[in-house]
Order: structure tokens, then sequence, then C-alpha cells
């Protein structure tokens, strides 16, 4: 349910057009769809401004299908993430008008075509090839949530100068996510050349030393580039929507 379809069942009431119990039909579901195993929150879109996304991690396939299928039935779009191929190929047969997007691990349903909104770009910037699952989970968000997406890949600071060639593209984005493994030092060099909202993604690519990414998380806490906000290790879901949240405000 999101706040047009709200606000469009209310005006075919006030115009005559639908009956208080065709209404209630339309809305009995609110606020969330008791599913035994979940609790799907269909007012999420109402409250949040974000319908519910669905973490695949960790479900069973029937669970995803369920949830996601519960979704689209109620007009909402369906964005899965962190769904594995193996899992993907058995949901998207139950549910074939969902898109599994593999790089991303990321599997959807437009239930509108609408165009992107927003203030601006969000421009999305890759350290290294490894870090293009997280970099595309995070473009495939912001442009899932309805915002003009644009990408630079493998431009990290063992060759800064494949940084410097994007330079204006940079300054021209209206919010800049930085993904980058490793010792996380690419966030710090793009934050002191923009002057926009920067959300710098650290991932678990990296060897021993770098644990996980817990060295590149701790490098961007400290960056000292004023301003570059930090989610956590290969979290491109996150940045996605806060890039979402700050590009609409």
């Amino acid at each position: 349910m999101t706040p047009l379809h709200l606000r469009e069942i209310l005006e075919r009431v006030a115009s005559g057009e639908l009956d208080a119990n065709a209404a209630f039909e339309a809305v009995k579901r609110l606020p969330f769809e008791d599913l035994g195993f979940a609790k799907v929150d269909h007012h999420r879109a109402l409250r949040a401004g974000l319908p519910e996304v669905v973490f695949g991690q960790g479900k069973t396939p029937e669970q995803v299908i369920g949830v996601a299928r519960a979704l689209r039935d109620a007009g909402q779009s369906v964005l899965v993430t962190r769904l594995a191929a193996d899992a993907a190929a058995v949901v998207t047969a139950a549910l074939p008008e969902l898109t599994y997007a593999a790089q991303a691990r990321i599997a959807y349903y437009r239930a509108t075509d609408a165009p992107p909104s927003g203030r601006g770009v969000i421009l999305v910037v890759a350290a290294g090839t490894a870090d293009l699952p997280v970099a595309e989970e995070a473009a495939l968000t912001a442009e899932l949530l309805g915002n003009a997406v644009e990408r630079v890949t493998d431009v990290g600071v063992a060759g800064i100068h494949r940084l410097f060639a994007h330079h204006e593209r940079l300054r021209a984005a209206s919010v800049l996510i930085v993904v980058a493994g490793m010792e996380g030092a690419l966030p710090s060099v793009v934050g002191g050349l923009v002057d926009r909202p920067l959300i710098a993604v650290p991932t678990s690519i990296g060897y021993g030393a770098s644990f996980g990414g817990l060295a590149a998380l701790l490098a961007m806490l400290n960056s000292c580039a004023a301003g570059v906000t930090v989610v956590n290790i290969d979290n491109g879901f996150g940045a996605g929507v806060a890039a979402h949240l700050i590009n609409r405000a």
C-alpha cells in the first residue's frame, strides 16, 4: 500500500465510485499481513516512505516467495536482497515477473514505471572490480527506489589517475556512494574533491590483515575528509537507501 494507492482509494470513496465495503477489502491488510512465518508490513510505505524489503539470506526460497507474492498482490514493488543464484532460480520460477540481477544478488519487481525523481544523480564509485557486487547492490537499490543513478568503476587509489578522469562527474553528482575494500582509502580521496554528501561503503575484499573489511571500515570512520558517512561492511543496500533519502530531501 503506497501513499498514492491509498489516496486513490479515498478519492474513489469520496466520489462515490467505491463503496465502504470495497474500500475495506482494499485496505484490510493494513498494517500487516500475517503469513505465519512472517508478518508482511504493508504499512511501511505509508509510514516510512519505502516499502518493506526482503532480506533473502537465511530464508528458504519458499519463504521468499511467500513474502514477495504478498507484497506484489498488495500492489507494491518487490525488492529482495542477498538472494543466492540457486534460490533465485526457484523464486523466479514461481514468480516469473521478478527479475534477478546476479551481480547485485537482487530480485525485483516494479509495480510502476515512474520516471526517476529526486534532486539529481546518485553516483556510485567502485574502487576495484572485486567491489562491484556491493557497488551494484547500492546502485540498483537506489534505481529501484526511483533515482537516476550513474556508475564509475575500477578507480581505486592504486591508479589514482583513473579517478581524476571522472572529476567533473564526481562534482556534478547530487550524492556519492564510494565503495572500497583493502585499506578503504578511496572515500577520503573523493571526499577531498567534492562538496556533496558522500556515503562510504567498506567491503570485505582484501588479504588477511583486512580482517574481512574491518580495516576498510575503520579507515573510513577515521577519514580526514569532512562529512564522510559510513555504513556497515558490504552494506550496499543501506548505502542505496541513505542516498535515496538524501536525494529526495
